[in-house]
C-alpha cells in the first residue's frame, strides 16, 4: 500500500511547521546550549511549541532532533545519548498530537553532521552514512511517519544521508532539502536541478530547499526543480530573511504576511509541501494555513459583466434540496460556523474568512443578521455572495424582530431567488440594547408563525394571505434552542411547537458542560425529532468566560473550565482544546455543530473544524 503521506501529497499542498529552533531559542535557550538536550531537560516547553504549531494550522510537524547526531552531541557530552536524545523527540511531537487532536504527520528532522566530508574534511562517506543511520533507526522505531533531511549545504553529505534512510527505513518517506545562496546554487556551485535528479536518483520521494535567504529565493529553486523533466514533489521551507541582532537578540525581518503570499505564490507553482524555517513562527505558519485555505477554496475574484450579456431565463421548477438538507437526511455530521456582516461596504474580510472555513471543511457558514442590534450590511447580500464567490452554501439569521409582514415576505422571496435557501428563524436582539436604540422594534409575526409561513405558505406557493407567489419555494428552516435552560420543561415544550410548526433542524446556544446535552435529552425522553447543532463558542480568554458565564443568560461555565483559563499559558488555544474536547465527548449525541468564534477570529474556528475533520487514522 502506498504511504499515507505520499497519498496525501499527491492531492494537494501541505503545510509544514516552522522553526523549532527559533522558538527554544524565544524561550530562553541559548545557542551555546544544546537545544535536542530539551527533549529530555525540558520536555514540556519542547510540547507547548508543537501545540502551538498544530493549533496554527501546520499538517506536518518536526521533531527537536535537527542536531541529534553523534557528532553534534559531541559537543555537549550526549554522543551515547542519540538514540535516547531521537526517541524523546518523537515521544513529545506525539504527546502533542493527541493533546491537540489535530491530525498531523510527525517527521523525524535530520539535519548535517557538523563535519565536513571528504575531501574537504576528514569524515569518511561510510562514517557519515553510519552516523546518519544511527539517528534515522531511533526515529522510524520510536514511529516517526517520515523523515526530512534538512538545510544541507554539502550534497554529497545529503546524498548518504538519503542512502542512509534507504537502507535502514526503506518504507519511510524521505524529504531531501538543499540549501541555496543567493546566485541560486549550493556552496559547492549545483544548481536546483542537479540537486533534484541526484537526489531522485538516490530514493528520496520528495526533493526540496529550505531555509537560505529568505521566500524569495526558496521558491525561485523549488521552481526550477518542479520544471526537471518527470520532477519528484517539491518541498520548500525558507528561512524568515537575513537575521539582524538589536537589543542582544536575533531577529528576522519576514512578516507573517510576507510568508502568506510566499504559500499562495508555491502554491500555485505546484510546491507539495510548504512550510518554514529559521525565524518562523506559529504567527507565520497561521497565515500561510489561512493562504492555503483560501487558495484551496478558489475564492474567486468579482467578474466584469460583459456588455450586452444575455439574461438568462428563470425557472419556475421547484429547486432540489439544499447541500445542507442532504447532509441532514444522509446523517453526516454537520459544522457551520457563524459570521458576521461588515460594518461598511467591504467584504474583502469576510469572503476571506469564508474560504478559509471552508478549505477547513465547514458545510455551510450562518450569516448573522444585525448582532447585537449593531448597524451591518444585509445578511442575505453577505449570504449570496458567500455562495456566489466562495462557493459554500450559508444559512441566513432571519429574525422577527423589527419587520412588519410585508418586509418579512419581501426578503424572503429576495433571498430564495438569490439562492439563499437555508433560513434561521428567530426573535431577534431587541433595538434597546444597539445602537440605535430609538428605532423601531415591533413586529407582526412571532418566530412559530413564521416558520409555519414558510412550510405552509411559501413552499407550498402561498403568501401569508394565501395568493399565488407563481410558483414554490424550497425553504429549510432551522429554529433555536437552549439545553440550558433554566426551565427545561417550558423550553422542550417550545421546542415541540416549533417542530409542529416546520422546523427542520436546531441551533443550541453555546454549551460548555456534555452534562447539559445529557441532561436535556433526559428530559426531552429520547432523540430529537429533529437534528441538533450544539453551539460552540471558544473561549478566549478567563475574563471572556466570566463575563458569558455573569453576563449571558443561559451560558454557564463550569468551575473546572473557569479555573483551566485561568491557568492557562496560552488562553486562545486553551479555550479551542475545551471546544475540541467538549465536541469529541457530545459527538454521538447530536448530528453537528455550530461555532461562534469570539471576537471575529475565525482562524480559531477553522483549528476546531480540521481537529473533528480528522480521519481516525492516527498518522493523519
Amino acid at each position: 500500500m502506498r504511504h499515507p503521506f505520499l497519498t496525501r501529497i499527491s492531492q494537494g499542498p501541505l503545510l509544514a511547521d516552522g522553526a523549532m529552533g527559533t522558538m527554544l531559542y524565544a524561550r530562553g535557550i541559548s545557542f551555546k546550549e544544546c537545544f535536542d538536550a530539551a527533549n529530555l531537560d525540558r520536555p514540556d516547553l519542547v510540547r507547548d511549541i508543537h501545540e502551538a504549531y498544530l493549533l496554527a494550522g501546520a499538517e506536518v510537524i518536526e521533531t527537536n532532533t535537527f542536531g541529534a547526531n553523534r557528532f553534534r552531541l559531541e559537543k555537549h557530552g550526549l554522543a551515547d545519548r542519540v538514540a535516547e536524545i531521537n526517541r524523546a523527540g518523537v515521544e513529545i511531537a506525539r504527546q502533542a498530537r493527541r493533546n491537540v487532536r489535530q491530525p498531523a504527520f510527525i517527521a523525524g528532522s535530520v539535519g548535517p553532521l557538523g563535519r565536513n566530508l571528504a575531501p574537504l574534511g576528514r569524515l569518511r562517506p561510510e562514517e557519515a552514512r553510519e552516523a546518519f543511520a544511527e539517528q534515522i533507526a531511533a526515529l522510524v522505531e520510536a514511529g516517526v511517519d517520515l523523515l526530512i533531511l534538512e538545510t544541507f549545504s554539502n550534497l554529497a553529505e545529503l546524498l548518504e544521508a538519503v542512502r542512509a534512510a534507504r537502507e535502514v527505513a526503506p518504507g519511510v518517506p524521505v524529504v531531501a532539502e538543499m540549501t541555496f545562496g543567493q546566485e541560486g546554487l549550493t556552496n559547492l556551485g549545483y544548481a536546483p536541478q542537479e540537486v533534484a535528479q541526484a537526489l531522485r536518483q538516490a530514493g528520496a520521494d520528495l526533493v526540496g530547499a529550505n531555509c537560505g535567504i529568505g521566500p524569495r529565493n526558496t521558491l525561485a529553486a523549488a521552481r526550477e526543480m518542479l520544471a526537471l523533466a518527470d520532477s519528484p514533489p517539491v518541498s520548500a521551507m525558507p528561512n524568515a530573511g537575513w537575521p539582524e541582532h538589536v537589543g542582544g537578540r536575533l531577529l528576522y525581518p519576514a512578516t507573517p504576511d510576507y510568508f502568506a503570499d510566499f504559500a499562495r505564490e508555491a502554491a500555485e507553482a505546484g510546491v507539495r509541501l510548504i512550510g518554514g524555517c529559521c525565524g518562523t513562527t506559529p504567527d507565520h505558519v497561521r497565515a500561510m494555513r489561512a493562504a492555503l485555505d483560501s487558495w484551496q477554496a478558489g475564492v474567486l475574484e468579482p467578474q466584469a459583466v460583459p456588455a450586452r450579456s444575455p439574461v438568462p431565463a428563470m425557472s419556475s421548477a421547484v429547486p432540489g434540496p439544499t447541500r445542507l438538507a442532504r447532509a441532514l437526511a444522509a446523517g453526516e455530521f454537520v459544522i457551520t460556523v457563524e459570521m458576521d456582516p461588515p460594518k461598511g461596504c467591504d467584504l474583502t474580510d469576510v469572503l476571506t474568512a469564508a474560504a478559509t472555513l471552508k478549505g477547513a471543511g465547514a458545510t455551510v457558514l450562518n450569516v448573522a443578521d444585525s448582532p447585537l442590534a449593531r448597524m451591518r450590511m444585509s445578511p442575505w447580500a453577505v449570504a449570496h455572495l458567500i455562495q456566489s464567490r466562495v462557493g459554500i452554501e450559508t444559512v441566513l439569521h432571519f429574525p422577527t424582530r423589527g419587520r412588519n409582514l410585508l418586509r418579512v415576505q419581501g426578503d424572503l422571496l429576495a433571498a430564495h431567488a438569490l439562492g439563499v435557501r437555508n433560513i434561521f428563524v428567530v426573535m431577534g436582539d431587541p433595538t434597546a440594547i444597539g445602537d440605535y436604540p430609538n428605532a423601531t422594534d415591533s413586529y407582526d409575526i412571532v418566530p412559530t408563525g413564521l416558520m409555519r409561513l414558510i412550510k405552509e405558505g411559501f413552499n407550498r406557493g402561498r403568501d401569508h394571505a394565501g395568493n399565488s407567489i407563481g410558483s414554490s419555494t424550497n425553504f429549510l428552516v432551522g429554529c433555536a434552542l437552549n439545553m440550558n435552560a433554566a426551565n427545561l420543561s417550558r423550553e422542550i415544550k417550545l421546542l415541540r411547537k416549533k417542530i409542529a410548526s416546520g422546523a427542520d433542524f436546531a441551533l443550541t446556544m453555546p454549551v460548555y458542560d456534555p452534562g447539559v446535552v445529557h441532561r436535556f435529552l433526559d428530559a426531552y425522553g429520547g432523540p430529537v425529532e429533529i437534528p441538533v447543532l450544539v453551539g460552540i463558542l471558544p473561549l478566549y480568554n478567563d475574563r471572556h468566560a466570566r463575563f458569558l458565564h455573569n453576563e449571558v443568560p443561559g451560558i454557564e461555565i463550569p468551575p473546572s473550565v473557569m479555573e483551566r483559563m485561568e491557568r492557562a499559558e496560552d488562553k486562545p488555544a486553551e479555550g479551542v482544546r475545551i471546544a475540541q474536547e467538549l465536541i469529541s465527548t457530545i459527538q454521538d449525541l447530536v448530528q453537528g455543530i455550530y461555532i461562534m468564534p469570539p471576537f471575529h477570529k475565525y482562524d480559531l474556528a477553522a483549528q476546531i473544524i480540521r481537529a473533528v475533520r480528522a480521519p481516525s487514522v492516527s498518522v493523519y
